[in-house]
């Protein structure tokens, strides 16, 4: 399988070359040439899986070229033994025909590790056959950094550098990111939000000459492989529920948009999903453009949902690039147009956008009231994402099943929880000490050439 820059003026790249560029040197994504499309009977046999089976299956035709499928089996396996649930995405029933997928059962308590783990597993194999060693950077509203940090801490291959946004991310958040003591992972703390840091990794993506010097990769939602990892949770839920044999719905909170554009491509896999719907907090650019065309960003207002605070949604474009029939040049127009204030989504494309995808937006009340209202008629404590993805999700529930994507634990967010339910969620035994543990932040100005500087003063020769 070949991929492709959604800008269209990159070359084509394999599997293993597009995992490690990351950023096409256009600027664009790269997504596959191609999706492969499953039977009904394929997807049926995907039922009693283990979890590990159906990431096997459902990935393989990815990644096939670049590792042998015993190897990928054994990636697989080491990426998941970690997890603290036997089902890694177990489904919990909120009423009739509400269910949530619990995304929470990782190392770092969030869905990012689902991506994370096997990309580290990817990662070390791929550098280990090469002796090659890069320089990983990436930007985080909160869950993507600890989840980067705790897959490729202490390789021998990698440096790690996760830019965040100084004070506003979570206290649990940040800890996951500035206590590990490794030496090959280093947490700069950047003066801005998170669409700063995203703006900064993507910068140095487009400084050629810092990026061949250092061997830049990126472990971003950007990278392909990481939407890729999210693929499969969707089919084992759907397939837990009855596809194919009958369709699915679901609920995305989402920031950046890689996780719900996941959904999108298992539904091009054959997944029978009938709504994917968009589930944004007050930041909320994405329900915006999906209801009026329009994609202007505008101030990033901070809320107790911070992971979802952007304005700039990166994935986006992957999105897009499908609905304008794979138009590298109409997305390049519409990037430097961004640059510019914004852009308008064509009449066609946004009909092709609206024919996958639904929206809705959460206040801050609302997601405050979801928490206490989820916990006192179901028992469940939801962390903020996860309350505005069920709150979007009960305005649409009907005859579907509706599927609610629980991407973090509540005990990430304790304050926000607690003031909602007066409940104050505990870490699992594991993270128990979390707060003992010594941090390493690295303060960093919102400059390209400042954060430059700390990484060449950093990385190992």
């Amino acid at each position: 399988m070949r991929y492709v820059s959604t800008r269209g003026q990159a070359p084509s790249l394999g599997f293993e070359d597009t995992m490690l560029t990351g950023l096409a040197r256009d600027g664009g994504l790269y997504v596959p040439e191609t999706v492969p499309v499953l039977s009904e009977g394929d997807i049926a046999t995907l039922a009693g899986l283990s979890y590990e089976e159906v990431a096997q299956r459902i990935m393989w035709p990815f990644v096939s070229e670049a590792f042998a499928e015993d190897e990928f089996a054994e990636m697989i396996a080491r990426a998941y033994a970690g997890f603290g649930h036997a089902a890694r995405a177990p489904l919990v029933q909120l009423g009739p025909n509400h269910h949530l997928l619990e995304l929470f059962h990782g190392p770092t308590l969030a869905f990012k590790d689902f991506a994370m783990q096997l990309i580290g597993q990817m990662f070390e194999h791929v550098l280990t056959r090469r002796g090659d060693r890069v320089t990983i950077v990436g930007a985080t509203s909160g869950d993507t950094g600890s989840a980067a940090i705790e897959a490729f801490r202490g390789l021998d291959a990698v440096d790690v550098f996760i830019l965040y946004p100084h004070g506003r991310v979570s206290e649990v958040q940040r800890r996951q990111m500035t206590t590990p003591s490794e030496a090959n992972v280093h947490a700069l703390a950047l003066t801005g939000h998170f669409d700063d840091c995203q703006a900064r990794v993507k910068d140095m993506f487009n400084d050629f000459p810092f990026r061949d010097r250092v061997g830049l990769a990126g472990v971003n939602s950007i990278n392909f492989a990481r939407v890729l990892a999210q693929v499969v949770y969707y089919f084992t839920s759907a397939v837990s529920l009855g596809a194919p044999h009958r369709p699915v719905s679901f609920t995305v909170p989402t920031g950046n948009f890689g996780d719900v554009f996941a959904g999108h491509i298992a539904k091009r896999m054959g997944l029978p999903i009938e709504k994917l719907v968009v589930a944004t907090n007050q930041n909320d650019i994405l329900h915006r453009c999906l209801t009026t065309g329009e994609y202007r960003p505008g101030t990033v207002t901070p809320s107790i949902s911070p992971s979802m605070d952007i304005q700039v949604s990166s994935n986006f474009e992957r999105a897009l690039h499908l609905a304008y029939g794979g138009d590298g040049a109409a997305i390049a127009q519409l990037m430097d147009e961004l640059k510019g204030g914004g852009f308008t989504v064509s009449q066609g494309a946004l009909q092709a956008l609206r024919e996958v995808y639904v929206s809705g937006r959460v206040s801050e009340e609302e997601t405050s009231e979801t928490i206490q209202t989820a916990l006192a008629q179901t028992g469940e404590l939801l962390c903020p994402h996860s309350a505005v993805g069920v709150k979007v999700a009960e305005a649409l529930l009907g005859a579907t099943p509706m599927v609610t994507l629980a991407t973090a634990h509540p005990a990430k967010f304790p304050d926000a929880v607690e003031a909602a339910t007066g409940v104050r969620p505990a870490l699992p035994p594991r993270m128990a000490d979390l707060f003992e543990r010594d941090e390493r932040i690295t303060r960093v100005e919102n400059d390209l050439a400042a954060v430059e500087a700390v990484i060449d003063e950093r990385r190992a020769a």
